[in-house]
């Protein structure tokens, strides 16, 4: 249990758990009734005869989400400011564990597990994005992380465009984003696991980690 707590270990933990997710992700993509990873939602992967594995990966999405705050706030001993990103970030791993208890609406009228799982994903999605989105401006702030802050934001914000595609896109270009609805969502949650893999990978690099503080002059111009 100590060890889990180190922020090396966590960081660690937390990659290794997105690499899981993109292969999970992959193999149930693979397997019938084959939905299509364009125009379909992933959530749909969790509902057919092989769903229990797309389960299983919302709750490792869940988990890795954890792992990563966990090592995160060890590794950068977040001020007040940091505060609200973390339960934002908090937000989306829990949502991301709910959302294995109630599958998705694939066809037909709607369902009550189907609304709730429709209602967790938004606030799950809206808590990821906003979430990084805050930790990045923190990161920036502080001279010692500013680098890793830049490289943060750029994906941050990435993550965010996409998210507003997926949510404008329907009642903007309804017939031609409904071809690409899938991809779009695939897109956002890929940026979002991203940005973790992005500042875990740069805290392990620049020994924050380990609690060393950068030694470089000066910050990086924000971008």
């Amino acid at each position: 249990m100590a060890s889990i707590q180190r922020p090396r270990t966590s960081l660690l933990a937390a990659i290794a758990g997105i690499f899981l997710y993109v292969a999970l992700d992959a193999l149930t993509q693979s397997l019938p009734p084959h939905y299509s990873a364009l125009s379909q939602a992933e959530s749909d992967l969790a509902v057919g005869p092989f769903g229990y594995i797309m389960a299983v990966n919302f709750i490792n999405r869940g988990i890795l989400s954890l792992l990563f705050l966990l090592g995160f706030s060890k590794a950068v001993k977040p001020s007040p400011g940091y505060r609200s990103g973390c339960y934002l970030v908090g937000l989306w791993a829990l949502g991301s564990m709910i959302l294995a208890a109630f599958p998705t609406d694939v066809s037909g009228a709607p369902t009550l597990h189907g609304s709730i799982h429709l209602v967790v994903a938004i606030l799950a999605f809206l808590g990821g994005v906003f979430g990084e989105l805050v930790l990045s401006r923190g990161l920036r702030n502080d001279p010692s992380k500013a680098r890793v802050g830049n490289y943060a934001a750029l994906v941050a914000m990435l993550a965010f465009f996409s998210l507003a595609a997926l949510f404008l896109g329907p009642g903007v270009a309804p017939r031609a984003f409904q071809s690409i609805s899938g991809l779009v969502e695939r897109v956002f949650i890929g940026l979002v696991l991203a940005w973790m893999l992005v500042v875990s990978a740069a805290l392990l690099s620049t020994g924050l980690a380990e609690g060393k503080v950068p030694t470089t002059g000066t910050a990086p111009p924000r971008v």
